[in-house]
């Protein structure tokens, strides 16, 4: 009899690419069989007041991407595409501007996305104009300000800077992503009338808090065209559970598994336009495009198993509140980047990206982490995070 966490491990597999067909359909269980769907192209959705459609199934780039991917990314109706200017080293935008060289022709299909990190304006301009070297394109469709945390980061002199830039033909749309504080972040874009585009983290974790329902009604009402990233809900630590195992098999029997769901739970939100999902292989392009083509509604029981699962696993995941915990240890150590580092290397099994990452961050703060008082920060989790340990796990594994 196979055990629970040998179970736990085939479905794993399935999840991130270990096999080579897709499941895209099961009419009886224990035999896939691929739909006709599965050639179809991708459906697509207004992006915000935009008056552009995009692909509900977007390609996340920050990974040195497959030119193979690529093409059959166009084929399938993959075509919003998204990087950023420190994205593998700058490759990920080389990449694209390599396929852009050899398929011209593709470049208006393509919603292409990029971001920067900078911290001021002069040097953002330097990232844009680079991007756009790179990428081989006079115009990039989407510009996003990259990882903003705090509502006072969107001011005037960004806004001007984004007018200024749209004038000159150099992006369509302006926006930023958020890992962390997104709902007051989002909330703040939704009164300002200049913001065109958020990507957000939203799974099946995040989306049914009424902050977050808030946050996305109230972007939705000014315009603005939402993409959703981290959709797999995945977290600092791994815990398998007795309904971790269900869900697995309550999916296969159904006809997905159990990370087509967590897709397929996003897009049953029409006001979310895009999901923006890393496909490093074929196996999972495929396994998403076949999600995105041919999508069954959940029902109110699987929903509710997946809220469950959430519940049971709060502890392990950081829904990116960093408010709460931050102030508690006056701004010195930024608790959610360093959870954010901690999801690449345990979630995703990019311990690269993650000590990256890590490193980017000054040196005096990261001498202050380990010597840091996080009982405060404990008390003020609403996930209920062992905040103090994963801090100190975080300085072993990526120093």
């Amino acid at each position: 009899m196979q055990s629970r966490r040998e179970f736990l491990q085939a479905i794993s597999a399935i999840s991130t690419g270990g096999l080579l067909t897709p499941l895209i359909s099961i009419a009886h269980a224990g035999k896939p069989s691929v739909s006709k769907e599965a050639s179809s192209m991708v459906s697509t959705r207004p992006f915000g007041d935009s008056r552009t459609q995009v692909p509900i199934l977007g390609l996340g780039g920050s990974l040195d991407l497959n030119r193979r991917i690529l093409r059959q990314a166009v084929k399938r109706g993959v075509t919003y595409w998204d990087t950023a200017a420190s994205y593998a080293g700058g490759n990920s935008e080389r990449r694209i501007g390599d396929y852009l060289g050899q398929h011209p022709e593709d470049r208006g299909k393509i919603f292409l996305v990029t971001k920067s990190h900078a911290w001021n304006l002069t040097a953002m301009k330097r990232d844009l104009d680079r991007s756009l070297e790179r990428m081989k394109t006079k115009q990039v469709d989407l510009f996003l300000k990259h990882s903003v945390r705090h509502p006072n980061e969107l001011d005037s002199d960004l806004k001007a800077w984004a007018e200024k830039v749209k004038s000159e033909g150099k992006i369509r749309l302006f926006g930023f992503s958020t890992h962390g504080n997104m709902e007051a972040c989002m909330l703040e874009a939704s009164k300002l009338g200049w913001i065109d585009g958020i990507m957000m983290k939203y799974n099946y974790r995040l989306m049914t808090t009424d902050r977050m329902k808030r946050a996305v009604d109230a972007c939705a009402e000014a315009g603005i065209g939402l993409t959703a990233m981290k959709t797999q809900g995945g977290g600092s630590l791994r815990t398998h559970t007795e309904t971790e195992m269900k869900m697995a098999g309550r999916f296969l029997e159904k006809g997905f598994t159990d990370a087509q769901a967590k897709l397929i739970a996003v897009w049953q939100n029409p006001l979310i336009a895009s999901i923006c999902s890393e496909m490093p292989n074929m196996t999972i392009l495929m396994s998403n495009v076949a999600a995105a083509t041919n999508i069954t509604k959940l029902s109110t029981q699987d929903l509710k198993i997946l809220h469950q699962y959430a519940e049971e696993t709060v502890s392990d995941y950081c829904a990116g509140c960093a408010d709460n915990c931050e102030s508690a240890v006056d701004g010195k150590v930024p608790v959610s980047e360093i959870m954010r580092c901690l999801m690449y290397d345990r979630s995703y099994g990019d311990l690269h990206r993650a000590r990256c990452l890590f490193r980017q961050l000054p040196s005096h703060t990261r001498q202050r982490i380990p010597c840091t008082d996080y009982t405060q920060a404990e008390r003020r989790c609403p996930q209920g995070m062992a905040i103090g340990r994963l801090m100190k796990e975080a300085v072993f594994t990526f120093s």
